[in-house]
């Protein structure tokens, strides 16, 4: 479930002579890489600002690739996070009168003089929020708690509501910041999401809680793990688009 998308090689432009453009599931996000092919006789992985490229002999089969890019499927994660993190997207400006998603829907952000504390109101077009702030430079934290505050009261309704309909008890939940991971799953820890997703319509939300509470029964992506979410989830294959969609421009301060 990348966000962003985690590579732009060569700004669309088609890969050298040699390389092919593929993608690959990697836990809860998808993972486009080049492979090149090469007189060499083991697999190689490298990940640098371009995104993440491997060289493979001539005679290796894609499924010898594949296999290897999953057994490090962890390491790759964590790499094109780094690079990642050191780009630098402009960041958006707090100020009264921003409208940001929320639940896919247009939310308006006001600035009041207060004690770094939220309100929500509604009028008929759009919600609000009026962020009450000792000073500016406050905004950023003070919308980041309530939206946080806003996801876990959301996520928990929405496992629970899907934990029986799996045939599994709601875990413990806890919230993420990851760059490009929007939930993972533990049978130790439980299941962690990303408060960013409040962003993101209520359909592309129980997607993702249905999706990982799939792997307190399946922790792979096997057909029948797929079964599983489908059966909460019919229409997850829209969900899922919809998600890759909206986490390129999903917003950031």
């Amino acid at each position: 479930m990348p966000w962003p998308p985690e590579a732009a090689f060569a700004a669309g432009r088609p890969p050298p002579s040699g390389e092919t453009s593929r993608s690959i599931e990697l836990g809860e996000r998808t993972v486009s890489y080049v492979l090149r092919r090469a007189s060499r006789r083991t697999i190689g992985l490298s990940i640098d600002h371009r995104g993440l490229r491997v060289g493979a002999p001539r005679r290796a089969s894609l499924h010898e690739v594949e296999t290897m890019l999953l057994k490090h499927g962890q390491w790759i994660a964590e790499k094109l996070d780094e690079w990642s993190a050191r780009r630098a997207p402009e960041a958006l400006q707090i100020t009264d009168g921003l409208l940001l998603p929320v639940l896919g829907k247009p939310l308006m952000i006001r600035i009041a003089f207060g004690g770094n504390r939220c309100v929500w109101n509604r009028p008929a077009a759009t919600s609000a929020l009026t962020l009450c702030l000792r000073t500016a430079a406050e905004a950023p934290r003070v919308l980041e708690k309530a939206l946080r505050e806003k996801a876990r009261e959301l996520f928990a309704e929405r496992l629970a509501r899907y934990a029986p309909l799996l045939g599994v008890t709601a875990p413990r939940l806890s919230l993420s910041s990851a760059r490009t991971r929007w939930g993972s799953c533990s049978l130790r820890t439980g299941i962690r999401l990303n408060w960013r997703l409040i962003h993101f319509p209520l359909a592309v939300i129980d997607y993702v809680v249905v999706h990982e509470l799939a792997h307190l029964r399946e922790m792979n992506h096997s057909p029948r793990f797929w079964e599983i979410v489908a059966s909460a989830c019919p229409d997850y294959r829209a969900a899922r688009q919809e998600l890759k969609r909206l986490a390129a421009d999903c917003p950031r301060w």
